[in-house]
């Protein structure tokens, strides 16, 4: 990164606009962690029209932006892509268009670097891609869940599909393994959800009527003895939400570290399931320009397909 020795002034173009300052700034600011940009918005540091602002402030054209200089400590640098890193993701695009791409996220990758996360799947993926000018993630998955993942790679576009989101006009489709016999007639989950800080920086969600409104539809694909296979389609997206009402319901995600019972607890071990069972297995979006929809569809990894042959036998 070249590290800025001076204040910036940067105006905001009109197809810059709609854009959260703390998007602006990682593209700005390349190689920076995220967890650094949120402290200089919080310090102040930055300003918009000379004032202090939050990091999901969104641009407006004609904004003026104080990009403060930057120094990095060499253990905040982001770090290279490693070659094993860079062949798992061009090997996890699934579909591409003029201006927008889907991968199938890989389990384990969390969408951005930050605490205590060197490097994140956004930030390798720019290094990956360098002949994209603008690479932006339209939407967010947990570090643990895998499956369909979209970016944008325009301005125009992530706006779009960002209109998209907020008017529920795309259609998000999961498939999780939950523990016990999820009762076919339970097909609908509205519980208010509310983040809280968990202790050692943990961020973790729970059922809270002063929370954020939160729905989810559910369909049983698959029962067993004592485990469920199911589809999940969240009207809302918060964050955990299928996890939290799902364990909610009674019944929590197999592999799920954070909201696990005793009994989801024991059918993890039993089924030998060794990450969280979710799975963004399925996605369709107007695509920008033209409004088409396109659907794309993200196998099963084999991790959970192996636990599911289980569960059958």
């Amino acid at each position: 990164m070249a590290e800025g020795r001076e204040v910036q002034w940067v105006e905001i173009a009109p197809e810059q606009a709609g854009q959260r300052i703390d998007n602006f700034l990682m593209t700005r600011l390349k190689g920076a962690p995220r967890a650094l940009i949120y402290r200089i918005v919080r310090k102040g540091e930055v300003r918009v029209n000379k004032k202090r602002i939050k990091a999901d402030y969104r641009l407006v054209a004609g904004d003026l932006v104080r990009v403060p200089p930057l120094r990095l400590a060499p253990k905040e640098a982001q770090k290279e892509v490693s070659d094993n890193l860079r062949d798992l993701l061009i090997g996890s695009v699934i579909m591409e268009g003029p201006d927008w791409l889907v991968l199938n996220k890989p389990s384990g990758l969390a969408v951005h670097g930050g605490s205590g996360v060197k490097i994140g799947l956004i930030e390798a993926l720019r290094q990956v891609r360098d002949d994209l000018n603008f690479l932006e993630l339209v939407h967010r998955l947990d570090r643990d869940t895998s499956g369909c993942l979209l970016l944008a790679k325009s301005r125009e576009a992530l706006v779009t599909l960002n209109e998209s989101l907020k008017k529920h006009a795309m259609d998000k489709r999961y498939v999780a393994l939950v523990s016990g016999r999820w009762p076919a007639r339970k097909t609908y989950v509205s519980a208010r959800l509310d983040r809280f800080d968990a202790g050692n920086g943990e961020r973790r969600v729970r059922v809270d009527p002063n929370g954020k409104v939160s729905r989810t539809h559910f369909q049983v694909l698959e029962a067993f003895e004592k485990a469920t296979l199911i589809e999940a389609e969240p009207v809302t997206g918060r964050t955990h939400q299928i996890r939290v009402h799902a364990a909610h319901a009674g019944h929590a995600l197999l592999g799920d570290d954070k909201y696990a019972t005793r009994e989801s607890t024991q059918m993890t071990r039993q089924l030998g399931v060794e990450r969280l069972f979710l799975h963004a297995r399925a996605l369709t979006f107007p695509e920008p320009g033209n409004g088409r929809p396109v659907t794309v569809k993200a196998p099963l990894p084999e991790a959970l397909e192996s636990a599911l042959a289980r569960a059958r036998r």
